[in-house]
Formats: structure tokens, sequence, C-alpha cells
């Protein structure tokens, strides 16, 4: 993990996310299409997919945003719904899946409740990540399905390069034109709050999840890492 100096964390860092995403929400689909050339419209579909339950399954988006993810759930199938703490999220979402708002470190769900769980970009803003895995662990039904989508940095050094430089100098210049430039500079430095893939995936095996992967995904832009509920 990088260095964490001058970043927000505990408490402060919730509500620093909670106002950032809440003024950034107007302009976040078309800002994630430009910045990832729409590369993130197939790795959703690539998180869905990885699912692999029934049809007619209940699965909960957790940090659903605008409901991108909830969107493709009700498309595969599935009975979606939406956990988000940020109203402003909530309130530009254009999904018709049910939206609650609510922390996703403590979900408004009984035990065993649902079947499946997916979350997309938000590990790198959750306070405290075993406790995510646990609280997901807790709500999904035995056997149940998570798969969770985050950025990564290639290992190939000349693409991690390249990624470094796009992520750290272009992005910013690239939010800050269309939506919000604070917000901007933030998310790629948001990247030293996560763990290494391997340790991710340590983390959710603690939690109590079984088959635990990792996909590396468009060159190793993007990280999914998938586990079925023991």
């Amino acid at each position: 993990m990088s260095s964490l100096a001058g970043l927000p964390t505990g408490p402060e860092k919730a509500r620093a996310v909670r106002g950032m995403f809440d003024r950034i929400a107007g302009r976040y689909d078309l800002v994630n299409r430009v910045m990832t050339l729409g590369m993130d419209v197939g790795w959703r579909r690539r998180t869905v997919r990885e699912l692999r339950l029934p049809g007619a399954s209940i699965v909960a988006d957790l940090a659903c945003g605008t409901g991108d993810l909830c969107a493709e759930l009700v498309g595969a199938g599935y009975r979606a719904l939406g956990v988000d703490f940020s109203h402003g999220m909530l309130a530009n979402a254009s999904t018709l899946a049910p939206l609650v708002q609510a922390d996703i470190l403590v979900l408004p769900f009984a035990d065993g409740a649902i079947d499946g769980a997916t979350c997309g970009f938000a590990l790198r803003n959750v306070i405290d990540l075993p406790s995510l895995f646990a609280e997901a662990a807790r709500v999904l039904r035995p056997g149940g399905r998570v798969a969770f989508l985050e950025t990564s940095a290639p290992e190939n050094p000349v693409l991690r390069a390249g990624h470094s430089l796009y992520f750290k100098r272009v992005v910013p210049l690239v939010g800050g034109a269309l939506s919000d430039r604070e917000a901007y500079r933030y998310l790629p430095r948001s990247m030293a709050y996560l763990p290494s893939g391997p340790e991710l995936a340590e983390m959710l095996g603690g939690a109590g999840f079984q088959d635990v992967e990792r996909f590396a995904l468009s060159g190793g832009v993007a990280q999914l890492i998938v586990g079925t509920r023991g």
C-alpha cells in the first residue's frame, strides 16, 4: 500500500467521501465513461456474470452510486437493490431497482437474507475493509456469491508507468474540466487506501468466503475479486 500521508482516515474519511460524492453525483457517470474510455461498462458486465447465481436471486449492490451495476443486475434477471450513503448519488440514480440510503458497514438486512452482493469501485472509500467483508458474509446465505470490482495497477512495468501517468495527471484534468477538480485530484490518490490484490483476496477468505478468485481486467487497470459464502 502507498503512503496515506495527507489523506483522511476513520470518521473524517467517511465524512469527506460522502461530501465528495454528493458534489460529483450529477456528472459521475459521464466522467466515468470518459476516464475509462468506456471500459467500465464491460467491467460491470463481467462482475455480474461472475455471480453465477440462479435467475431471480436477490442481489444487493453495495455503494451503488447512481445505479449502473443495479441496471446490469436487473438486465441479467436478478432482483437488484442498491445501498449507498450518499444522498446525492441516490438522487441522481437512473435505475428502477429499489434503493436505500445506508452505510454499507451496517447493512439494513437480516442475517442470510440475500443471495449475492456486488460492489463497484468503492473498496478504497471504505474505512474498514475487514468489517465490510464480514458484513457481506453476515447478510448472504450460505452458497451466496460476492463480486467486488475495483481499480488496480498493472503488473507489467511499462503498462504500470503509463497507467500511473494517466491516473495521476490526466484523470484530474478530465475530472476537473467535466466535474469537480478537487474530487478528481483525490480519487487517484485514494488508491493508496487499497491493500494489494492478494491481500484483498486473503481478507475476503478470512471473512468466511470460499473459492476466492481475483481477475485482472484490461491489462490490470481494474480487478475483480469474487467468492462464495461458506
